[in-house]
């Protein structure tokens, strides 16, 4: 999951700031930027809320440009979160104060003006953007997240794709930052009509207003502690679990005017405090960090600080630096800037065909930062203070549904023109090849060298399709994520059979489930799947989120119990090359290698012939990608075969624990590499559906390779006992 988008919205906020006055009135201070500051209710002047919201989306900013001294830079969605909700509470608090009543068509007419004309712009903007510079395989994705983050659900459906596993190192969509605005938006769906009702129920007792908000806050932040450990993506991107953030800005803003009596010898430290803490998570926290849970705290309490302090601001505080007229004009610029920074980083480099460096990166912000004052004098202030507008919410209001429905149509309409992908002529097909020749395998050799300069018009399926297609297993949710230990049955092949193959692994075991799958049904054999996320076959503590992968241990002890109970013919374990020691020794190899030997002697003792399959060889990034930008230059996407060894040494590590075991080796790199190199495309069928993983298609087509090696090893009803095989003619 990609941290990127902090508070679109936050940093801006129509009603909640100054240079974010959404149509005239409300806010809690002035322009900053020399539009005007209209105060219907006389708001105290904060600058220093300016100079904060400066610092958060610089922090923001930066982090996302690489700069890796401010990794934790994404707690400025926090503050924003924080900062909006302190703001358009006082606002809603002065209304209440002076009408006795909330007007939702203005507080939404102000919303409005204030926010959709500068999104609707830089969304269509974006996807421009994306179709002509960006993957073309994804359009329809990034089609998807722009039509979604119009109606302001963008949070959900990137909540939803960071719990597939496959897919959770795809490259961010440029639409991504919008998910804070998002949130701010649900959570303001409500907040106008609760705090009303609050009011009103209470007397206008702030004191017993604050408490049924404060048990909301607290249950909102228990959600986010436990969905933090449950779940990363839902956890970062939810509503119900940053509710309450926006929370403790709204309980400080019904207690402002207490705040007010602090004396300035204790509201001067206190920002000072908040301030510190702010910079000491931005630069402490980084990916590893398990975000938002109790980590948010530090921001979260540290922003409030900063606004407790200025209610009551004290000579030498906090907002003495924060109030500095640089800080104010950087704060007046931060929605802009915030909508522009996200799709200029993603955008750029690939439009400019440059790696997305640091120094890159911070020439993308800074050309962000030049929109953010284009868009702020040319499309927002002159709308937001336009005299049509203004004392007409109605007006607003249709102005609003106006741009929304401009959006969605855009991205409507994009669905139905996606980016062309140029292809060649059709290519021999791969499974039909493999399945009628007399050696599938030497007609493999013969497919693998021959020229693979473009795509084929027959690829099956389309480019577009393939990280789409999942095999059953991932379909059924048989491969187990990162923090479970569940034992689901997983049972395909002939499930009457009496003869069971187990596949063990992590995903790069589950990638041979349909190779696998299809044999068992050819030979009648009852296949059970056991396969999680990043575990590893060795019996090795490895690190996960910066954190040993205690549940992997756990799983791999329960599912070697479990395998000992159904006394299998034969187990097939595989799993991918990637992994870091939790607690490495003086000797990492012969840690990997003893525990290599652990995990077989295990295998064995179930009385199953036991089969390890190396690594696949991986090419050189996103695979599916790479053809997609390059379709007739598909050499660009091939690896050579030294670099396409994830690590080189494993494989000695597997070889001398099956040696010593009497364990089965396969070695599957000459399946996928020719001596020309490892191609992405092997006749009408595409090898990798992303950065490492086989394509169901290319694993299916291969079931003919790997059930001659098998029954070379086994026999074809694996009846036949190796013994101590070291290596099969496929490593050779």
């Amino acid at each position: 999951m990609v941290r990127a988008a902090w508070p679109a919205e936050s940093a801006t906020q129509a009603p909640t700031s100054p240079p974010h006055d959404p149509g005239g009135g409300e806010t809690a201070g002035g322009s900053g930027t020399g539009t005007p500051a209209r105060s219907a209710a006389a708001a105290p002047l904060r600058l220093d809320i300016q100079g904060l919201r400066a610092l958060a989306v610089s922090l923001v900013v930066l982090a996302h440009a690489g700069v890796r001294h401010v990794a934790g830079g994404y707690i400025g969605v926090d503050v924003f979160f924080v900062i909006s909700g302190f703001l358009i509470t006082s606002l809603l608090l002065r209304e209440l104060v002076r009408d006795g009543r909330i007007s939702v068509r203005r507080f939404y007419a102000r919303r409005a003006l204030r926010l959709l004309p500068a999104s609707t712009v830089v969304g269509l903007a974006t996807l421009c953007g994306a179709w002509l510079c960006l993957s073309k395989i994804r359009f329809e994705e990034y089609v998807g997240d722009a039509l979604s983050s119009t109606l302001y659900v963008v949070n959900f459906r990137l909540a939803n794709a960071g719990t597939d596993y496959l897919n959770a190192d795809s490259p961010p969509s440029p639409f991504q930052h919008f998910w804070s605005l998002a949130v701010e938006e649900q959570f303001y769906l409500v907040w106008p009509l609760l705090l009303w009702a609050g009011w009103k129920l209470a007397r206008r007792r702030t004191g017993l207003v604050a408490v049924p908000f404060a048990m909301l806050c607290v249950i909102s932040f228990a959600l986010n502690v436990r969905v933090t450990a449950t779940s990363a993506s839902w956890a970062y991107f939810g509503s119900h679990t940053r509710f309450w953030e926006l929370g403790v800005g709204a309980l400080l803003a019904l207690f402002a005017r207490r705040l007010e009596r602090l004396p300035t010898w204790a509201s001067g430290p206190m920002s000072w405090i908040g301030l510190v803490s702010l910079l000491v998570a931005a630069v402490r926290f980084d990916d590893n960090t398990p975000f938002p849970g109790y980590y948010a705290l530090v921001p979260v309490l540290g922003v409030a600080l900063v606004l407790a302090g200025g209610c009551s601001p004290a000579r030498y505080g906090a907002g003495r630096l924060l109030s500095l007229r640089p800080a104010v004009w950087v704060g007046g610029l931060s929605y802009g800037w915030y909508l522009w920074h996200w799709p200029v980083l993603v955008i750029l480099p690939m439009a400019s065909d440059r790696p997305a460096t640091a120094p890159f990166g911070l020439v993308c912000a800074a050309i962000a930062l030049l929109l953010a004052w284009v868009t702020l004098h040319l499309v927002e202030n002159p709308v937001r203070f336009h005299r049509v507008f203004r004392g007409r919410p109605v007006r607003a209001l249709g102005l609003g549904a106006a741009l929304t429905a401009c959006a969605a149509a855009a991205a409507l309409v994009a669905t139905g023109f996606p980016p062309p992908i140029a292809s060649d002529v059709a290519a021999p097909g791969l499974r039909s090849a493999l399945t009628g020749a007399a050696d599938p395998r030497a007609r493999l050799t013969e497919l693998l060298e021959g020229p693979h300069h473009s795509l084929p018009s027959n690829l099956t399926p389309g480019l577009t399709r393939i990280k789409g297609t999942l095999s059953q297993l991932y379909r059924d949710d048989c491969h187990i994520g990162y923090l479970s230990t569940a034992t689901p049955p997983c049972v395909y092949g002939d499930r009457s059979a009496s003869k069971v193959v187990v596949l063990f692994g992590d995903s790069h075991a589950a990638q041979w489930f349909p190779a696998v799958d299809r044999l068992a049904k050819e030979h009648h054999w009852k296949l059970v799947s056991m396969t999680k996320s990043s575990c590893k076959v060795s019996a090795v503590t490895t690190v996960y989120q910066g954190k040993p992968y205690v549940s992997c241990d756990q799983w791999r002890t329960k599912q070697l119990a479990r395998i000992r109970s159904l006394h299998p013919a034969l187990v097939i374990a595989s799993s991918s090359d990637a992994a870091d020691l939790a607690r490495p020794s003086g000797d990492p190899r012969r840690q990997w290698t003893d525990g290599f030997k652990r995990t077989f002697r295990e295998l064995v003792r179930s009385g199953a012939e036991v089969l390890a399959i190396v690594d696949t060889p991986w090419p050189k990034g996103d695979a599916v990608d790479c053809a997609g930008t390059h379709p007739r230059e598909l050499e660009r996407c091939a690896s050579d075969v030294g670099d396409a060894v994830k690590d080189p040494g494993k494989k000695r590590e597997i070889t001398d624990a099956a040696a010593a075991t009497g364990v089965s080796v396969i070695d599957p790199l000459p399946w996928l590499c020719g001596t020309g190199g490892c191609p992405v495309v092997v006749g009408d069928t595409f090898v990798y559906r992303d950065d490492s993983h086989l394509t169901e298609s290319y694993a299916e087509a291969l079931a003919p390779v790997l059930g001659r090696e098998m029954t070379a090893l086994y026999g074809a009803d694996l009846t036949r006992h190796p013994g101590r095989v070291t290596e099969s003619p496929a490593g050779r």
